[in-house]
């Protein structure tokens, strides 16, 4: 079993040979093909690694020199296992649709390129939630930037163009502050490994308090822009409104999800509650995830672009993580990971299905939508079961992290908390519930509408549902769930 434990950098390693063995292929079906055969195989490995982590508990991996602070060193634990295999299920599910629809956006001798920057993404991601080295996880985060700025502008559009250059401006101002908080953490502890800064910190962070505050604020600030937190949400908008259907799943379910768990890392390992709770920054987190619940729907309710809806959408549902993590305890990090993979499956599926609705009707104003649940039933159904998770209706995920999420505000006595959370679900409901009035019902709204005119073809429609299904599954069984990121958390 001992092979098991090195699966974690097999499958970086893999996904990476992959990549720069694309440029080799010149037929577009074969490289479709082989990225789905890699991240299956990737996908495999997470899951018979998750299995392992729960039978055995959490391990670390050693390259380079074992046992130093000069090594590479992946800590692998329950937390881990289950973010990647939902994270990397996202992708394969993602890349599936994109295999049969990628060819009608963007110009054929750029698929080739596609397909190496989410293999590059895939990489980038695992190494970011699996390394426990912070400036390897930079070097992580950087090319996840990267990778994320070139599927953005892979359209070659004018608006894609300015998305993404919005985006690699903030991406940079972002990885400079968070270079500056490792370059102060190094000087200050001498180490780069989580484990041994912890050590370090604990030994004397009395005396270097103000050092700390102003590392975290720079971590915060730096994987903030990152991870779209309000007011470094900016970007986040026309980036995702413009890119290609698959690229905006992968954004909004994906990359932002990388991003602010490292925060989670940063803050619960390298720290621990009972540090970060000391140093005042957790007031400040809670109030700007608070205001991108409410700020990013407002937001959306003003849009008349689908996928600038959801994309703002994406800003309030980051609100809810960041405002998990600024509770500062340990039930509040297991609530943001599970709203994180809950919103992974949950925002992909509607990035997919506002993208088959943009390609029957030819239109991606709202407006044009009314009574295309009797055109396109099966699409605006699953776009429906999405959008009340989003609004937060019971047993799907979207409740089940708002639910608990309440319960432990006032268990921490925060009790202004449940009416921001009330607040945001009425708003969510506010944007996404005319869609779904609109779209099915209504005399108006169905004149000259014929039924089923606009049928997705099943092959498209197949990875929204395995998306869905998958969403339901998260829901059922949240609390088997929740226990098994329970003692990932307390691990750390």
């Amino acid at each position: 079993m001992q092979i098991i434990t090195s699966f974690p950098l097999v499958k970086i390693f893999i996904i990476l040979l992959s990549a720069f063995s694309m440029p080799l292929i010149h037929n577009r079906r074969h490289i479709k093909i082989i990225s789905i055969i890699f991240l299956s195989f990737s996908l495999t490995l997470s899951l018979i690694t998750l299995n392992y982590v729960f039978r055995n508990g959490a391990f670390y991996f050693n390259a380079g020199y074992p046992d130093t602070f000069l090594g590479i060193q992946l800590y692998i634990g329950p937390v881990e296992t289950l973010l990647s295999s939902v994270l990397e299920f996202v992708i394969l599910v993602v890349v599936w649709f994109s295999a049969f629809s990628i060819d009608e956006e963007i110009r054929q001798n750029r698929i080739k390129f596609f397909y190496i920057l989410i293999h590059l993404l895939t990489a980038s991601i695992l190494g970011i939630i699996y390394t426990n080295d912070i400036f390897n996880g930079y070097v992580f985060i950087e090319v996840a930037a990267l990778a994320s700025c070139g599927i953005i502008v892979i359209k070659e559009k004018k608006e894609n163009i300015k998305a993404a250059t919005k985006y690699i401006i903030m991406s940079t101002i972002g990885s400079g502050l968070l270079l500056m908080g490792i370059a102060f953490i190094y000087s200050y502890t001498g180490h780069l490994n989580m484990d041994l800064i912890h050590l370090e910190i604990l030994e004397g962070y009395d005396d270097y308090f103000k050092s700390l505050l102003i590392i975290v604020a720079l971590y915060t600030a730096g994987l903030g822009v990152k991870s779209a937190m309000f007011p470094l949400h900016i970007w986040l908008p026309d980036a995702h409104s413009s890119a290609p259907t698959a690229s905006s799943a992968l954004l909004s379910g994906v990359v932002l999800k990388g991003f602010a768990y490292f925060l989670i890392k940063f803050m619960d390992r390298m720290l621990g509650f009972e540090i970060i709770n000391q140093l005042n920054i957790l007031p400040i987190i809670l109030i700007l995830g608070s205001s991108g619940m409410i700020f990013g729907s407002l937001s959306a309710i003003f849009q008349k672009n689908i996928k600038r809806l959801i994309a703002y959408s994406s800003v309030a549902q980051m609100g809810y993580i960041f405002l998990a993590i600024g509770l500062g305890s340990p039930f509040g990090a297991v609530i943001a990971v599970y709203h994180m993979m809950g919103h992974a499956v949950t925002k992909s599926a509607l990035f997919l299905c506002s993208g088959l609705m943009i390609e029957k009707t030819g239109k991606n104003e709202i407006s044009n939508y009314r009574g295309l649940g009797f055109e396109m039933p099966i699409t605006f159904i699953l776009f429906t079961l999405g959008a009340l998770s989003m609004v937060g209706i019971p047993i799907l995920p979207g409740f089940i992290s708002k639910w608990y999420l309440s319960i432990e505000s006032i268990q921490l006595g925060k009790f202004l908390l449940i009416f921001v959370i009330l607040l945001s679900s009425l708003l969510n409901a506010v944007y996404y519930f005319p869609i779904i009035i609109n779209g099915f019902f209504g005399i108006e709204n169905l004149e000259n509408r014929v039924y089923k005119s606009k049928r997705a073809p099943y092959e498209k429609l197949a990875p929204i549902i395995v998306l869905i299904t998958a969403m339901l599954v998260l829901g059922i069984f949240s609390k088997d769930v929740l226990d098994f990121l329970i003692t990932g958390i307390n691990a750390l």
